[in-house]
């Protein structure tokens, strides 16, 4: 007996980004994502703007994922929200939206974990794109976030290691905030370290123990660097900024690539998938390829919209919950910081 399709509606809403996606299975059928650009003045994300801009934002996202799906909410089976971690503001608009409308439907409500999202969206179904083979190795890096971990199910994850300090997505935009590039910085190091060496300037990578990253000690030498150049030459960014960029990016690379080859040595995992915004970043995807060919390991890089903060991972997530039959009461509470 075949089972009949699941359509899931899914809710994303833990920092600046309002999203939803509607899947059917494992399938996207539409993913749409409104973005806050408010907070580009401020250089940085404003909590209570970003709850505010979520508020206006998430019923024309709702309706405008279901009209593109082109199914209408009767036919949901379930819905799936993010409830942690991220801004409390945020995961209040998008959880109290999902609980009034499970309520009104009457269909399970299903609560997902933002890292454990980033993680799972390697198996939506897309054409072109493996889906990785548990075990396997996650590096999840964002600008809040950065993990390894041995993900042995859907449901079976755990880290071994992750950032001390600074995420390394912080690293990417402090690093840009001290040239002076506008916020959001990190895919500007990216776009300018494409035309630069990236040997030009070394920098110091931090000793840290066992699997662990820490970046804080990198910003201060990327910012004392700086400073000392400008103060001998003031056109030292502008006439160097390509080779400053692309320094930065090949020591961020570096240390990143130094804690997975540990990780795959000690696990004996070779298969390793990224996720989250960082891993958008081209110069960590080439080096991921190359890793293939050098070290004979197996990589996955997931389609370029499903690394920043979007729907359809929350709603792949929601599937295999929904598979599981992991639901939640409206009682169910959304969470700042969340047990992994």
């Amino acid at each position: 007996m075949t089972m009949p399709p699941v359509f899931i509606l899914a809710i994303e809403s833990s920092c600046d980004d309002t999203a939803a996606a509607v899947l059917q299975n494992n399938t996207v059928l539409s993913n749409v994502v409104a973005n806050q650009l408010i907070h580009n003045e401020f250089g940085g994300v404003v909590p209570e703007l970003a709850s505010r801009a979520h508020q206006q934002n998430i019923v024309p996202v709702i309706d405008a994922a279901l009209k593109k799906a082109n199914i209408s909410k009767e036919q949901l089976s379930a819905i799936a929200f993010t409830q942690g971690p991220g801004l409390m503001g945020s995961l209040l608009v998008g959880s109290s939206f999902a609980k009034s409308l499970s309520l009104a439907l009457q269909i399970p409500l299903i609560a997902v974990n933002h890292m454990h999202a980033h993680i799972l969206a390697h198996f939506i179904d897309e054409v072109g794109f493996d889906q990785p083979e548990f075990p396997f190795l996650a590096l999840t890096i964002s600008g809040g976030h950065t993990q390894i971990v041995v993900v042995r199910d859907f449901f079976d994850m755990e880290i071994i290691g992750e950032t001390t300090d600074d995420a390394v997505g912080e690293a990417f935009d402090k690093s840009a905030k001290i040239l002076g590039l506008p916020y959001p910085g990190g895919p500007l190091i990216d776009k300018y370290a494409q035309l630069g060496n990236p040997k030009a300037f070394p920098f110091t990578k931090p000793r840290v123990p066992g699997l662990n990253f820490s970046f804080s000690g990198l910003k201060t030498a990327i910012l004392y660097f700086v400073q000392k150049k400008v103060a001998e030459n003031p056109d030292f960014i502008e006439e160097n900024r390509d080779d400053i960029c692309a320094s930065i990016q090949h020591t961020i690379v570096e240390i990143l690539m130094d804690k997975l080859k540990m990780a795959v040595k000690e696990t004996g995992i070779n298969r390793i998938a990224i996720g989250g915004g960082v891993s958008a970043n081209s110069g960590i995807r080439k080096t991921l390829k190359e890793a293939e060919e050098k070290y004979g390991w197996k990589t996955f890089i997931p389609k370029f919209e499903y690394t920043t903060d979007n729907a359809a991972m929350i709603g792949i997530v929601g599937y295999q919950k929904y598979l599981h039959q992991k639901f939640e009461n409206t009682a169910v509470v959304s969470k700042a910081r969340i047990q992994f």
